[in-house]
């Protein structure tokens, strides 16, 4: 080769380098990707149920490989668990924060509910899942998710027991109406969706007074019995 025709190969642009195609089973490129992963895996959940969803349809929602799932979550039952395991932890801290800074019994119980409905408003498909699925945990993680959701509860029996003790409250059983409170703040995930006429957090405001006034009006004397 002549040097003018060497100079000139020696000039020419480089050929471009072909992009590397990421590894399979490489992390996805996502802002705090579990969170993301258990995110998107409660809406498919709540929305198409457990035994419909595949990992095959989340990486197709959240636009990554099965094998990018899989390195976070080993199986579909790992994302699943913890999805009820981060909604206990989750609902018990706002919960507690909020009866935190109620001072007397009455204020307690309110907060409760309206912390609770928030929580549910805020993380509806995660609480969704929970509910309808929670006894499809491993037995492994179901252990953990029994003790939070039991702790939970009791957290909620103080605060009637609480009130009892100091007049605030009837004296009744505090088990049922535990109970009672909270069928009432979890059957909204049979029906509420959020977005709606009104919040969930205005819902159990009005299930407190409920509680708290009763149905009968104020100056209402109660009905005689029925002679028989």
């Amino acid at each position: 080769m002549q040097a003018g025709g060497a100079a000139a190969a020696l000039s020419m642009p480089d050929r471009p380098v072909p992009a590397k195609r990421p590894r399979a089973g490489r992390p996805p490129t996502l802002a705090a990707p579990r969170e993301r992963i258990l995110e998107e895996a409660a809406r498919l959940f709540a929305r198409c149920g457990y035994e419909s969803s595949s990992v095959a349809d989340l990486a197709a929602a959240i636009g990554v490989s099965k094998a990018a799932i899989y390195h976070y979550y080993p199986t579909k039952q790992d994302i699943y668990d913890a999805i009820i395991l981060e909604v206990l932890r989750g609902m018990t801290a706002a919960v507690s924060q909020a009866v935190a800074r109620a001072p007397a019994a009455r204020e307690q119980l309110r907060q409760f509910m309206l912390a609770h409905a928030r929580y549910f408003e805020e993380h509806h498909a995660q609480f969704v899942t929970m509910l309808v699925g929670y006894s499809g945990m491993a037995i492994t993680e179901r252990a953990d998710a029994a003790s939070l959701r039991d702790g939970y509860e009791r957290r909620l029996r103080d605060i009637l027991a609480g009130g009892i003790a100091r007049g605030e409250f009837r004296a009744l059983d505090v088990a049922a109406t535990g109970r009672a409170v909270l069928s009432m703040l979890n059957w909204m995930a049979r029906w509420y969706q959020p977005g709606g006429a009104q919040t969930a957090e205005t819902i159990a405001a009005g299930y407190f007074d409920l509680l708290a006034g009763g149905l009968v009006a104020p100056g209402q004397a109660a009905a005689p019995p029925r002679a028989e």
